[in-house]
C-alpha cells in the first residue's frame, strides 16, 4: 500500500477514535509507507501499516523503543494505538509524539542545497555519535527490510556482478531511514520517523544520507567531509555500496538523478575494496 495514492480519510478517522483526539486535515502528510497529521492536542501522529508476517519478523513499535535513547535530537514520544485489521492481514500503529522543533529539511532525495548552517551539522554528528555508542536488541530494517550479511551481499551482488563483500566487523544503532525527508532544519536538527531502528554494520546511515544527497554535488560533498570517519571505514565503504546498489540496481528508476553519480560512486568503492 502507498499512502501517497490510496485514500486514508478511514485511518484517520479510525486514530481518532482510538487516540480520542482530531487529526488536522489541511496539513496531513503522506509518504509511501506513512501518513503523519497534527492533533488537536498540540502534539504529531505517525500512522504506519506493516503487513502482520513481516511485522512478527522485524518487531515492532520502533518509535516508541526509541524513547530510551539519550544525547540523540528526536522528537518524545508520548502513546500509541495498534490494532489488526483482519481483513488484509495487516498491522496498524499511530505514535503520538511532541511536534518537530523545525520543518522537515525537505523530501528524500534533493535536488537543491538545503544550505544548512554550520551548527545543524554538528547537531547531526553529536546525535549521530551519541546513537552508535548505545545498544539494542533490535536488528534494523532498512526498506522494511532485516539487514543481515545475506541481504547485504545479496542487493550489493544484484547491482554489481562479482563485486566481492568483506565480513563485516563492526555493528552499532542505526536510525536506518536516514534521508532528507526525516530529519528537520535549517533552523533546529533532529531525526524523526525511528520505525527502522537497530543495530547494523557501522556508516549506514552515513551511507543512506550521502546517497539521497548524490544530486546535489557540493552537499554530497559535505556530508562526506561531516561524515568521513563512517564512510571510509570498511563497513562504511560497504554500507555505501548497500545503499548505491538500491539506486542503481534491478529496480532503479530511470528518472532518479542520482544514477551516475551512483555509478561513478560504486565504482571507485568497488576499486578502493579490492584495493584494500
Amino acid at each position: 500500500m502507498d499512502f501517497r495514492r490510496e485514500p486514508v480519510e478511514q485511518v484517520l478517522q479510525q486514530v481518532e477514535q482510538r487516540l480520542c483526539t482530531g487529526l488536522d486535515r489541511t496539513g496531513v502528510v503522506r509518504k509511501r509507507r506513512t501518513v503523519g497529521a497534527r492533533t488537536d492536542l498540540g502534539s504529531w501522529v505517525r500512522i504506519e501499516r506493516r503487513p502482520w508476517a513481516r511485522a512478527r519478523e522485524q518487531g515492532w513499535g520502533g518509535v516508541e523503543a526509541a524513547e530510551v535513547l539519550v544525547g540523540v535530537a528526536m522528537p518524545r514520544w508520548c502513546r500509541s494505538a495498534t490494532w489488526q485489521d483482519p481483513g488484509d492481514g495487516a498491522i496498524w500503529r499511530a505514535d503520538e509524539t511532541l511536534l518537530l522543533p523545525d520543518r522537515p529539511v525537505g523530501v528524500a532525495v534533493v535536488t537543491v542545497d538545503p544550505e544548512l548552517p554550520c551548527a545543524w551539522w554538528a547537531s547531526l554528528n553529536s546525535s549521530l555519535t551519541a546513537l552508535v555508542e548505545q545498544r539494542t536488541a533490535r536488528v534494523a530494517t532498512p526498506d522494511t527490510e532485516r539487514i543481515t550479511r545475506k541481504l547485504i551481499t545479496d542487493t550489493i551482488g544484484a547491482a554489481f556482478p562479482g563485486t566481492q563483500t568483506t565480513a563485516v566487523e563492526r555493528w552499532c544503532p542505526a536510525h536506518a531511514d536516514l534521508n532528507w525527508a526525516n530529519v528537520t532544519g535549517p533552523g533546529e536538527f533532529c531525526m524523526f520517523d525511528w520505525e527502522d531502528w537497530g543495530m547494523a554494520p557501522r556508516g549506514l546511515d552515513s551511507a543512506s544520507l550521502h546517497a539521497a544527497s548524490l544530486a546535489v554535488p557540493a552537499l554530497a560533498e559535505r556530508v562526506r567531509r561531516e561524515r568521513r570517519a563512517d564512510l571510509e571505514s570498511r563497513e562504511g565503504m560497504l554500507m555505501q555500496l548497500f545503499v548505491l546498489a538500491k539506486i542503481v540496481g534491478p529496480h532503479a528508476s530511470p528518472n532518479d538523478p542520482r544514477v551516475e553519480p551512483a555509478h561513478r560512486e560504486a565504482a571507485r568503492l568497488i576499486h578502493a575494496l579490492q584495493a584494500g
